[in-house]
Order: C-alpha cells, then structure tokens, then sequence
C-alpha cells in the first residue's frame, strides 16, 4: 500500500435522542433494513460497495458520525491536533480486529478514525 492515499469513509452513525423514531424515518425515507437493539446495524444499500454499513445509535445528541479508514492512527491523532481538532476518545481495539479512535474537527463535528 502507497505511504499516503486517500482516506475512505469504511462506515457511518446516525446518533440519534430518539433511536426507535429514527430507525422507523429512515427506514420508510429510504428502505434500509434498520437492525433492532441499542446498536441497530445498517447492511450496505443496493449497489453499493459491501463493505460500507453503517447504523443507528441512541445518543445524548442528534447528528452524523464518518467512520474513515487511516493508515496510521497515531499519526492521524497526531496531525488531528495540529490542524486545530481535538482528540475525544483514545484508541481502542474493536474485537473484529479494528482499532478506533475518536476526534471532533475544529467546529465540534465527530469522526472514528478506523486503522484496519
């Protein structure tokens, strides 16, 4: 893999105050399948790649949270900081052998930084 390339978006969430009232809007706004429990898991839609999912959380707030894919996440902290973002949330490993780390960008908007 190439030192530096794009950074994808491998996945998405929809924080939610009211996650049962969300799940039943975009289920019907766009016919997605809307998983049940407190994580409700989103399949990749018609024509899309498989491999971005995304889905829908209850949260203390409304909004979109990208999932992008870094090649190295203690770099991508780092650079993060410089750049006038914050990091929110320390790196942890995810048991499907991901490991994620949260930021805000400047303005406050949240992003997971995925190192697969």
């Amino acid at each position: 893999m190439a030192e530096d390339w794009s950074r994808p978006v491998v996945h998405w969430e929809i924080q939610a105050k009211d996650a049962e009232r969300m799940s039943a809007f975009y289920s019907a706004m766009f016919n997605w399948s809307v998983g049940d429990g407190r994580v409700r898991d989103i399949g990749a839609g018609i024509g899309a790649p498989e491999t971005i999912t995304g889905h829908i959380r209850p949260s203390g707030r409304s909004g979109v949270v990208l999932y992008i894919q870094v090649l190295k996440l203690a770099d991508s902290l780092a650079k993060c900081e410089e750049l006038g973002g914050t990091v929110t949330h320390q790196p942890r490993d995810l048991p499907t052998g991901v490991t994620i780390a949260g930021i805000e960008d400047p303005e406050g908007n949240a992003v997971v930084l995925v190192q697969q």
